[in-house]
């Protein structure tokens, strides 16, 4: 019988104590979460403290060890500009900020293994070995980020409001509307009636008719798609409960929506190719799907392998049912589910 997993993510609110091996966990537990923070308030930001969040991101170990008259003067601003930077990520003042890079800069130096990548850049001479590292690496962060900062409120809120809703739609255009459509695949399979809309027009009318018994989902990494944001609005002002998926909380996407569910996917040479950001969303929406699976657990696994069975038959025949390829042997496979074994 397949199985749902159920999984324990700890938050990023745990404090830095005790000694030993506990201090360590703590440190690794909390210490990512001010760069996280800088990454997603950079657009929002002033352009002098973008500046300064710029130096932040590119060099925390070295704006920890400077003072914050220095820091000025390599952003070309002042430590008035600094300070007012330190507030606006949620910071009392320089100091706490030195303390939080230090931290991120000690995960940084003990969380990696020898020859592991510190980046997910890739540069015009690094081999196809460096390449597939980097890759990789950036897609394994953006999932330990996204974990560790993900608002467990929210997506508990945003589970229960799917489980109570008449109908899911969700918005999403490009490759975040792949990430659309995986949902509305995962939802249909367990019996949740959802729709997923990559067209402006067909999303905004199908937001018009949505009301208070409804849920409408809507998936932009940056946050400032207007044919995303737009279907997402009308939806809320119809009374549907809205639901966000998106890299940045101060973006127009995440202002309004109802509940806000923030990925953390790193910024990299290839961004554009939309590469650890769908990653990111992929384990939202995976996180999602499984909470809803849960609530009714024994609906969703029948419903699952009943879905499962009726289009195993579709499968090419030729195939023999025990080839000596594990690939086409189902008894070689982890026993992951229906959900994942089509």
């Amino acid at each position: 019988m397949a199985e749902l997993i159920d999984t324990d993510e700890g938050g990023s609110t745990a404090t830095v104590g005790g000694s030993g091996g506990a201090k360590s966990a703590a440190v690794r537990a909390v210490a990512p979460s001010i760069l996280i923070t800088v990454r997603g308030a950079r657009p929002n930001l002033r352009p002098a403290e973008r500046r300064v969040a710029e130096l932040v991101l590119a060099d925390p170990a070295g704006v920890s060890e400077s003072s914050i008259t220095s820091v000025a003067r390599r952003c070309h601003t002042s430590e008035t500009t600094v300070l007012r930077f330190c507030r606006t990520i949620g910071l009392a003042g320089y100091p706490e900020l030195r303390i939080a890079l230090a931290r991120a800069a000690l995960w940084e130096e003990t969380g990696q293994s020898p020859g592991h990548p510190t980046t997910g850049q890739i540069d015009p001479g690094d081999s196809l070995a460096d390449v597939v590292a980097k890759v990789t690496y950036a897609d394994e962060r953006a999932i330990a980020d996204t974990a560790s900062t993900l608002d467990l409120a929210a997506l508990e809120r945003a589970i229960e409001a799917i489980c109570a809703a008449r109908r899911t739609d969700i918005y999403g255009i490009a490759a975040s509307g792949l990430v659309a459509a995986d949902l509305h695949q995962k939802l249909h399979r367990i019996g949740r009636v959802s729709f997923v809309w990559s067209d402006q027009h067909l999303a905004l009318t199908s937001a018009a008719v949505l009301d208070a018994v409804d849920v409408a989902v809507g998936i932009s990494h940056t946050g400032t798609t207007v044919d995303t944001v737009d279907p997402l609005r009308v939806a809320g002002s119809r009374g549907a409960t809205t639901v966000a998926i998106t890299n940045f909380a101060g973006s127009p996407i995440a202002q309004s929506a109802d509940l806000v569910l923030t990925t953390a996917s790193r910024e990299t040479t290839f961004r554009t190719g939309a590469m650890s950001s769908r990653i990111a969303q992929l384990a939202v929406v995976d996180c999602l799907f499984a909470g809803v699976a849960q609530r009714s657990y024994d609906q969703a696994i029948a419903a699952l392998e009943a879905t499962h069975a009726v289009v195993r038959g579709r499968h090419d025949k030729r195939v023999p049912a025990r080839s000596a390829d594990a690939a086409f042997d189902r008894s070689a496979q982890p026993q992951i589910g229906p959900a994942l074994a089509q």
